[in-house]
């Protein structure tokens, strides 16, 4: 099998293509500024042809299994490359891929028509992707592998049982909590990983003491806690126990961003969104928490939402815009339209998370919130398109992503 390094060397096909970041970042960015619109039109009355499309189910889906799983995929593409040194990123398996999810979003469109065919065509996306992963991990040494190829397994599962709703519809409301208790979990992880790492980094470059605190017994607990609170909520939702854990997991989330030291990095914009991701999805699992141990006075949507548009938009876009600098060869420096983007996105997950608290003002909101997040991945294709589509000729960088 040859390494990335050959991969790499022997391609000569389209810059597109040449990493798997580069297109799926593109067209998620595309797609994520598409449909919040699309939907939200036909959520407030626009002709009953929209509404029978871009229904309550569709939004959700797009917005877990088109948007983000394709960021995740463009995202492990790197990051699988680095840890087993010999993932194909180049070429025909990343057309292939890109085709797949393509098909993916335009069967999802004509869902009303296809039913099965379109669910068929919209679950393959994930499954190959899933099989890839398994595939380089039975090749590899590396323990790091093992975590998010079992998540991505876990993520084309729910999507099958997503559409097994129409068959069975108990099982509906089950994979929504399993994809976005996955996806939550995922960023607990993996940016437990990645946002103390590029800080200590930001502040080791400027002699900048003490850096965040290191990874240990407590981090490992807060972990295990997270897990433990959201595979609670998957089976047992209304369940006190579920709400503890959860509240007690964001708790615990929220001091383990803070032993991190962000506010020292505050000036640096693209380590600071690390922190305001991360943050959202501490902030999301307490409010779960919270929302099953008070629902009179916390809304679950409001919890819901503070995981979707706040930690996965706001990380999708940390990451997105990180990982586009760094892998072509470009200083990871927030300019003016990337600040932009960050204030957009965040300000999208803020209206939407108060919305269900502010009932009279509940569409108004909804309004805004769409319009910000619109922006921001709008901004973001705009902004980062060129450089995912064309080469760089500039100074090669061997950086993490």
């Amino acid at each position: 099998m040859k390494t990335t390094a050959q991969i790499l060397r022997d391609y000569r096909g389209p810059a597109l293509f040449s990493f798997g970041f580069r297109p799926f970042f593109l067209v998620a960015s595309i797609w994520s500024a598409l449909s919040v619109p699309l939907w939200l039109l036909a959520y407030l009355g626009n002709g009953e042809a929209s509404a029978a499309i871009f229904t309550r189910d569709w939004h959700v889906h797009e917005m877990l299994f088109g948007y983000t799983a394709a960021v995740i995929v463009g995202y492990m593409t790197i990051a699988g490359a680095n840890w087993t040194g010999h993932y194909p990123v180049a070429g025909r398996p990343i057309i292939v891929l890109l085709a797949v999810w393509i098909a993916g979003r335009a069967a999802m469109l004509a869902y009303p028509i296809l039913g099965l065919t379109a669910a068929v065509i919209d679950s393959a996306f994930l499954i190959l992707f899933s099989l890839a992963l398994w595939r380089e991990l039975l090749a590899a040494t590396n323990s790091r592998v093992v975590a998010p190829t079992i998540v991505i397994t876990l993520l084309a599962i729910a999507n099958i049982a997503f559409h097994a709703r129409t068959i069975i519809p108990a099982v509906g409301p089950v994979s929504e909590r399993m994809t976005i208790g996955l996806i939550t979990f995922l960023i607990a992880l993996m940016g437990g990983r990645l946002v103390p790492s590029f800080t200590r980094n930001w502040m080791a470059q400027r002699k900048i003491t003490p850096q965040p605190a290191p990874y240990g017994r407590f981090d490992v607990t807060v972990l295990g806690t997270t897990a433990a609170g959201i595979t609670s909520w998957i089976a047992v939702p209304d369940s006190r126990v579920s709400g503890a854990l959860l509240t007690i997991a964001g708790l615990g989330l929220l001091i383990r961003l803070l032993r991190w030291r962000g506010w020292i990095a505050a000036r640096d914009g693209m380590v600071l969104i690390l922190h305001l991701a991360y943050f959202w999805c501490a902030l999301g699992v307490a409010l779960l928490g919270a929302s099953v141990l008070f629902p009179a006075e916390i809304p679950a949507t409001a919890a819901i939402h503070a995981l979707t548009s706040g930690a996965i938009g706001v990380m999708t876009l940390a990451m997105m815009t990180r990982t586009t600098l760094s892998h072509t060869g470009r200083e990871r420096n927030a300019d003016r339209a990337t600040l932009l983007i960050y204030l957009l996105a965040n300000l999208a997950a803020l209206t939407r998370t108060l919305a269900p608290f502010v009932a009279s003002l509940y569409a108004e909101l909804l309004l805004l919130s769409a319009i910000c997040w619109s922006l921001a991945f709008g901004l973001f294709a705009l902004t980062y398109g060129p450089m995912l589509s064309k080469a760089w000729h500039g100074r090669s960088r061997n950086r993490s992503a």
